[in-house]
């Protein structure tokens, strides 16, 4: 059996210290992690240390599949044997690796597209875990997927590799009861020099649109300074995407020129194999690598000592409001910057300039939220299930799934019919071998019956790649890979094969093409030929939620998803003027006005294959809604949330029945403000006085806020609410004899004697108490009454048996307000004679007595005697 040089494998390395202490751990618990800071060797050394405790395999999981084929290519190199031999790799779509491999490369996905197919892994004696630190979602399912395969089989080697000072939390997560070993590994690391080169005045690093182009400038600007202060060693430039990488690259090869000697090269996940390894060798000129976040810590870039960081990065965000999923643009966080700044001082002193202002660095996040908690959840739901854990349950994840998120993800999994009750279908397990989101899955597997499965797998392949279709338009783009042999149209081909390979049978019509689609023959919407007519239906048959028709006339951008989502096009792109689409991409942005969301990437699709394809979104339906007192109703055929036709109906009784159900829940009952009913004076003095009782008393006096009275509508409103059912208007119904059901019995037959309506003055006047408003905790009954009837009164009048007391607004002749007062005897004392003083001369007509105690009340003046 071939055995590795480790000798030669970790010369020059830190990472090589720690075989013997792996090796022990390893013979001891079976499990290890392994913590040790980017560029210290770990991923070449302890994958071959690891192969010499077991006669199988090492499968060995990389987060990007640059850095599974970049490491494979080392530790080959390394070993002076080619590449598929003793060492190999296998990513999506690519694959080198031979009966004699011993080591592996792989992707997380891959890793858990194994795990679900065979989850004892055969062959396979030891799984190594890089980058466990990134947080990937497939890198936290691995680590929880490969632990639970290890408990069961019992001579399965785990380790997982770290970059950060987490390893504690790794080692609990690895192994139970008793935690992994931990072996840690000291980065030998020169000085480096932080230098900030904050942004001009005025300059944005973002956006409505993005990344600003005057940013980019900057970056390239202060780029080219740094190169020209510190000329020592090649340079990395970290931009957050494949598109800025290309941006930087040619405002660098332009302002560099060839007379520089200096090389200009990009690094992304997009690129060739021969165009990335190109950027990960040394060269014979001083080197400047434009690179995304692949190169902050799973890639080692050789002869790096200077860094340039833009500061941003890109994350994975799923909006659960409008059920949409994409990557954001936002500022990276302090252990992504300090891991960026650290490749500079590997190989000598370095220096790491950042392009944002200093105090910048403490509003930075500590660290990036894992993907789990802001990715689109449905791949992993689907992989849990198959995988026999249900949302994830049982299963040691770093961090649990949020609820909400997870339960949006499951619906979409039941409506593509891949779960059913929460336990995966025959369906859902198909749709799981498919290396793709399940979505993708669902339209390559039915679109392969309907159309081939070279059509549905060149759509499939369309929709995943990473390409930006011009102006949105994925027909455009299509043309444009049909026609063009560059490199993203080879990628294109060869996924597009490759996924043609999976489906089961070749698919129906396999290798003929796209047969006939809609009504129209083989001519899709517009007008291109089946070719697009399929990629149509591949995309709403993926993302029937996403199916959208035109808002306006044809000169309006704005469009409304079958999911109730708006969003518009860009004012330049050749869909403006179809009137339905089916969007494979939308996003949210600041330019989209108000629907906040913009479609990235779409195909126009005619209405009959837009409603055969999203079938199950299908609803026809009465509609009823409240307005103008009564309800109206309309039956309604609609596509998901969008209106297809419509006609007034009479409204059945259910239908009726919940519009003013629905109506009470937004608009209340009127009591405190506008409602549903009109109430008379009686109906509101009736409530007020039932509140006052349940203040002073509480039950069985019915609490009349209007939360308990809709609570509780079944007890008091029925007759009324099916009166609004027949048609009756609002306004013609007096809620005073409903709210007389809650009267509590026996007690009812008090109301009047506890809360009564009226009062008896001297004169013998029965004068209105105006109770407190319901929603008054603190208010009072008040009695307006004229002064000159109240003469002779020597008590207080009192509600509820004398424990309110009633509030005497006392009034003038005129019916002005005289005094207010809740101590009558107190007031004829103190008040009366200034009052007297103040208005006998005013109101001379009216009798004022000195004595207000024994002089006669009076009605009216002194000469009417009444």
């Amino acid at each position: 059996m071939p055995t590795f040089d480790l000798a030669v494998i970790g010369a020059g390395l830190p990472a090589a210290a720690l075989v013997p202490t792996l090796r022990e751990a390893l013979a001891r618990s079976g499990t290890a992690v392994v913590q040790a800071p980017p560029g210290t060797g770990k991923t070449t050394v302890v994958p071959p240390t690891v192969a010499g405790l077991t006669a199988d395999r090492v499968v060995v999981t990389q987060p990007r599949r640059i850095a599974a084929r970049a490491a494979a290519r080392r530790l080959a190199q390394l070993t002076g044997t080619r590449l598929g031999d003793l060492v190999g790799y296998t990513v999506r779509g690519e694959q080198q690796v031979g009966p004699a491999t011993r080591v592996e490369f792989v992707t997380t996905g891959v890793l858990v597209r194994r795990l679900l197919r065979d989850p004892d892994l055969p062959g396979v004696g030891a799984v190594v875990l890089d980058e466990v630190h990134e947080r990937h979602l497939d890198s936290d399912l691995a680590v929880a997927m490969t632990r639970e395969v290890a408990e069961l089989r019992g001579d399965l080697l785990v380790v997982a590799m770290s970059a950060t000072l987490d390893a504690d939390r790794w080692a609990g997560l690895l192994a139970a009861p008793d935690p992994a070993p931990v072996v840690d590994v000291d980065a030998a690391l020169f000085p480096l020099e932080v230098e900030w080169a904050p942004l001009p005045p005025g300059t944005l690093r973002l956006d409505a649109r993005g990344i600003t182009p005057a940013f980019l400038d900057h970056v390239a600007r202060v780029t080219r300074s740094a190169l020209e202060h510190h000329p020592e060693g090649d340079a990395l430039v970290f931009v957050p995407g494949a598109r800025e990488v290309g941006q930087v690259v040619s405002r660098l090869a332009g302002a560099l020129g060839s007379g520089a000697g200096i090389d200009v090269l990009p690094l992304h996940g997009r690129l060739s194999s021969r165009e990335q390894d190109a950027a990960l060798a040394p060269g014979p000129r001083r080197r400047v690598v434009v690179s995304t976040s692949v190169a902050e810590s799973s890639l080692t870039v050789p002869g790096v000592r200077l860094v340039v960081d833009a500061g941003l990065a890109r994350r994975p965000a799923y909006d659960s409001i409008r059920g949409m999923a994409g990557l954001v643009t936002v500022s990276e966080s302090r252990a992504s910057a300090e891991q960026r700044a650290g490749r500079a001082a590997r190989l000598g002193p370095g220096v790491v300039v950042r392009c944002f202002a200093e105090q910048d660095w403490a509003r930075m996040d500590a660290y990036a939220p894992p993907e789990i908690a802001t990715a689109d959840l449905t791949s992993f739901a689907l992989d849990v299930a198959v995988w026999g854990a249900p949302g994830g349950q049982g299963l040691a994840l770093p961090d649990p799934p949020p609820a909400g998120t997870l339960a949006a993800a499951e619906r979409t999994l039941t409506e593509l019919g891949a779960l059913a009750d929460g336990h995966v279908t025959a369906r859902g397990r198909a749709m799981a071998a498919v290396p793709a989101d399940p979505r993708l899955a669902r339209a390559l597997l039915d679109g392969a019956e309907r159309l081939g499965a070279k059509a549905a797998a060149e759509a499939v392949a369309l929709v995943a790649s990473d390409e930006r279709p011009p102006g949105g338009d994925l027909a455009a783009l299509l043309r444009e890979f049909r026609r063009g042999g560059g490199p993203a149209a080879q990628r294109w081909r060869r996924e597009a094969d490759r996924l043609a390979r999976l489906v089961p049978g070749g698919g129906k019509g396999s290798g003929r093409g796209a047969g006939p689609v809609g009504p129209g023959g083989p001519a899709g919407p517009s007008g291109h030929g089946s070719a697009e007519a399929a990629l149509a239906l591949v995309v709403a048959m993926a993302f029937p939620d996403r199916i959208a028709h035109r808002r306006g006339g044809r000169d309006d951008p704005s469009y409304l998803l079958a999911s109730g989502t708006g969003a518009v096009l860009d004012r330049g792109s050749g869909l403006l003027g179809q009137e339905w689409l089916a969007i494979a991409q939308v996003e949210r942005s600041a330019t989209a006005g108000t629907t906040g969301a913009v479609i990235r990437s779409a195909v126009a699709i005619d209405e009959a294959t837009a409603l055969e394809a999203a079938a199950a979104l299908l609803v026809e339906e009465e509609v009823g809604t409240w307005t103008g007192r009564k309800v109206s109703a309309r039956k309604v055929r609609r596509l998901g949330a969008i209106e297809l036709t419509a006609a007034n109906v009479r409204p059945s009784p259910d239908v009726a029945r919940a519009a003013v159900r629905d109506a009470l829940r937004e608009q209340g009952l009127g009591l405190a403000g506008p409602g549903v009913f009109s109430w008379t004076d009686n109906g509101r003095m009736l409530a007020r006085r039932l509140a006052l009782l349940h203040r002073v008393y509480g039950e069985p006096w019915p609490s009349m806020a209007e939360e308990d009275l809709l609570s509780r509508w079944q007890d008091w409103l029925v007759p009324e609410i099916d009166a609004l059912v027949r048609g009756t208007p609002a306004d013609r119904l007096d809620l005073t004899s409903a709210l007389r059901r809650l009267l509590p019995w026996p007690q009812a037959g008090r109301l009047d004697e506890l809360v009564p309506e009226r009062i008896e003055v001297p004169t013998g006047s029965h004068v209105r108490i105006d109770y407190p408003e319901i929603d008054d905790p603190d208010g009072r009954p008040v009695l307006a009454v004229k002064l000159q009837e109240c003469f002779g009164m020597t008590r207080t009048p009192t509600v509820c048996e004398g424990r309110v007391k009633v509030l005497l607004h006392l009034l003038s002749p005129a019916r002005r307000p005289l005094a207010i007062t809740d101590d009558l005897p107190s007031f004829w004392v103190n008040a009366y004679p200034q009052v007297r003083a103040e208005n006998r001369g005013r109101y001379p007509k009216h009798p004022w007595p000195e004595d207000p105690l024994t002089a006669p009340p009076r009605r009216g003046t002194t000469r009417s005697g009444r």
